[in-house]
């Protein structure tokens, strides 16, 4: 079986994840994954950069993508002639991105039916392109198949009637690894040093974490960085104000996000609603503790982390949870699950539920 793999992300998680679940399906006897990423992804320029089959060229700014759709009648039968000459049996979007319907439309001429893999059902809050999940809608109106990554989104795309007449499957967001493999968390012998990384948007409950270090108090033995990209705002005015406390709004390039992770000890989640996180996977892999809030589906995602400290979404709870963090940051950290084998485990499971679109290929597997 021929497997597309697509994510026309420029920056963020979006293309490392699609390159990750590319090389876990090629493991798959039987099964070789093809990979489209964007032309600008941020993963291209790595050191660490996947073989890409197709780069697709998207766009830089607004008015890029207006001028990408408009051309989107002279852009799909390429697409559907690269297809049908790649012999793709079914294809696979990674991770919604506003250029899909491109491909989508694509994949129609060419006869390959598709899956999409929805990591929010609704927009967050703050988020700066409200348009995409409207997007990502219409691209799952002709999709062959729904992959949720959590039973909060699954529940949502129900609630939604995104899922009506085709199969709705159940995925998982596997630890996701950034450059080589970073010291153990404390090796450093100072302050526990706490990280809360990602989009500093409204959802991301930056009130709560900043009214719960207040409640903490100064602390000799804590120092915290809020890294990420987002809108000034009073609660990063807040943070900011608070001892031991530093803000970094910018954009963490792919190449900075391995040794961020190495300088921390730990990870904060303070998250007022939450689909799941991919922050999150990623300090799973560099084996870093976490605390994090019990929403949405942070709950599922990390209930069985030996690392993970869970609260509830409110500050004294958020304050409780550091303060065992800070008895607990000096013991060596327990065994996790292996990377390689959490990833086969994803990956088989979605091959499993791709054959299944296709019927020549259901019926191959039938005989």
């Amino acid at each position: 079986m021929r497997v597309l793999v697509w994510q026309w992300g420029r920056r963020g998680a979006g293309p490392r994840f699609a390159a990750e679940l590319a090389r876990a399906f090629s493991a798959i006897p039987g099964t070789e994954a093809l990979l489209s990423l964007s032309s600008t992804a941020e993963l291209l320029a790595a050191p660490d950069r996947p073989p890409c089959d197709l780069k697709m060229r998207t766009y830089a700014s607004l008015g890029g993508f207006a001028a990408r759709v408009a051309s989107t009648p002279l852009i799909v039968p390429g697409l559907a002639r690269w297809l049908r000459s790649q012999r793709v049996d079914v294809a696979l979007c990674a991770m919604p991105a506003p250029m899909d319907l491109a491909m989508g439309a694509a994949l129609h001429w060419a006869g390959v039916p598709f899956a999409v893999v929805v990591h929010d059902a609704d927009a967050h809050p703050g988020d700066a392109f409200p348009m995409q999940i409207l997007l990502q809608r219409w691209l799952l109106q002709g999709s062959g198949g729904v992959f949720a990554l959590s039973t909060h989104v699954a529940d949502r795309l129900r609630q939604q009637r995104l899922t009506q007449g085709k199969p709705l499957l159940m995925a998982a967001l596997p630890p996701f690894v950034y450059g080589p493999a970073p010291p153990q968390a404390g090796a450093h012998g100072g302050k526990l040093r706490l990280l809360s990384f990602g989009r500093l948007l409204p959802y991301k409950g930056l009130d709560l974490l900043a009214d719960s270090l207040a409640l903490l108090g100064p602390r000799a033995d804590l120092e915290v960085r809020v890294v990420g990209s987002g809108p000034e705002s009073p609660e990063l005015d807040r943070l900011r104000a608070l001892p031991g406390v530093t803000v970094e709004n910018r954009w963490v390039p792919e190449g900075e996000v391995g040794a961020l992770l190495a300088w921390s000890d730990a990870l904060v989640l303070s998250h007022r609603e939450a689909s799941q996180s991919g922050v999150a996977a990623t300090a799973i892999a560099a084996r870093r503790w976490l605390v994090a809030t019990r929403v949405g589906g942070l709950t599922e995602q990390l209930g069985n982390e030996p690392m993970a400290l869970l609260c509830d979404p409110a500050p004294e709870s958020i304050a409780g949870a550091l303060r065992t963090l800070l008895e607990r940051a000096a013991d060596p950290p327990p065994c996790t699950e292996n990377l390689q084998r959490a990833w086969a485990g994803v990956a088989g499971s979605m091959v499993d539920g791709l054959r299944t679109l296709a019927p020549s290929l259901a019926r191959e597997r039938a005989a």
